[in-house]
């Protein structure tokens, strides 16, 4: 196990800019997952952490050692690819054998630990078969098993369930994240998928054009985002935003708000304005139905917002109110920074409207 570390790390190709000045810290024995949209720069830190890109300044450690110019092979770092990357002429055995032969591990040694990783993976069965054989979750195992067997510091996985449907996606994550409590070891996953980061990882690094948005717990990146691009990334779908602009105007100059935001499933539907906080008229333009909730997709004077009912189907009407308690309102200042999940005041919020 091994704690990874980042300091004034920075990346570029020619001209461009791709990690800017990274400073961050991937605890000893944690599940992290780095997520954000393409070209983020996820798969470059990744790849940094493995060896098989060099920063162009700063500093990288695993462990207490710097790494800066530790070769791939030597940072006892397994990884784990998108395409699996298998042997399609070895059995199951053989491409976990593999890296195990090329080190010059015994034969009785070897064996041991093949079948001991078989086990936790559910391959024993299909050690004899090869990779064209297996079903693309047996694959991904395979590819899990021949990383575990080296029994490496750092476990570093780049989008790896890509490949699965959707189904197969939701039960590896499962096994993964079991596989972790198991073994103990530092992983660290890259995804652009905002589920899997929320239902794998203990730890999140939210990354934006190489700039990391917010690193925390999934339950505080969702309840406590740091700024307008953390709120809007995480969570589906995304938190809505209002500008001041539209809103009375008192109260808000001295503290430079240019936004609020709410959560859809905080979005009250109402035939009429109640006591809440914010308040304005809607009307439905489309629904959506899925199972034990059901989106809806409101037309504003804010323009288009969302709400979130749990299966409360609300009944079609002209002319709704969409409202929101005080203390489910985020408040943002004009350089995207969230100043605090909520303001104390003592007037409601009205939108400005003739209706």
């Amino acid at each position: 196990m091994a704690e990874i570390r980042f300091e004034n790390v920075k990346k570029t190709y020619g001209e461009d800019t791709i990690i800017p000045d990274m400073n961050m810290t991937i605890k000893d024995g944690s599940f992290t997952v780095i997520v954000g949209p393409s070209g983020c720069g996820k798969s470059t830190t990744l790849r940094m952490i493995a060896g098989l890109e060099t920063q162009t300044e700063g500093n990288i450690y695993i462990g207490d050692r710097l790494v800066n110019d530790v070769s791939p092979g030597k940072r006892n770092v397994s990884m784990v690819f998108q395409n699996y990357a298998l042997y399609p002429t070895m059995s199951v055995k053989g491409n976990i054998e593999f890296g195990l032969k090329n080190r010059k591990v015994p034969k009785a040694e070897r064996q041991k630990l093949i079948e001991e990783v078989a086990e936790i993976v559910g391959l024993t069965p299909y050690l004899n078969k090869k990779p064209q054989k297996l079903s693309g979750g047996q694959r991904q195992r395979v590819a899990l098993a021949r990383a575990m067997v080296k029994k490496p510091d750092v476990f570093i996985l780049d989008e790896p369930l890509s490949n699965l449907d959707a189904k197969l996606r939701q039960q590896m994550r499962s096994e993964l994240v079991q596989l972790h409590a198991k073994l103990g070891t530092t992983f660290v996953y890259v995804t652009h998928d905002q589920v899997e980061a929320m239902s794998m990882g203990d730890e999140i690094v939210l990354l934006d054009q190489g700039e990391i948005m917010q690193m925390a717990p999934p339950l505080d990146l969702y309840n406590y985002p740091a700024n307008r691009f953390t709120a809007q990334f995480i969570g589906t779908p995304p938190m809505n935003l209002v500008s001041v602009d539209q809103l009375p105007s008192a109260g808000f100059s001295e503290k430079a708000v240019e936004q609020i935001g709410f959560r859809p499933e905080k979005a009250k539907l109402r035939h009429f304005p109640g006591n809440d906080q914010f308040s304005m008229p809607c009307t439905i333009l489309n629904r959506e139905t899925l199972g034990s909730e059901i989106i809806y997709q409101l037309d504003t004077f804010a323009g288009k917002l969302y709400a979130k009912t749990f299966n409360e189907p609300v009944v079609d009407d002209e002319q709704l109110v969409v409202s929101v308690n005080n203390e489910d309102i985020y408040y943002f200042k004009e350089n995207g920074r969230c100043i605090a999940p909520y303001l104390n005041r003592e007037t409601p919020i009205k939108v400005r409207s003739t209706v």
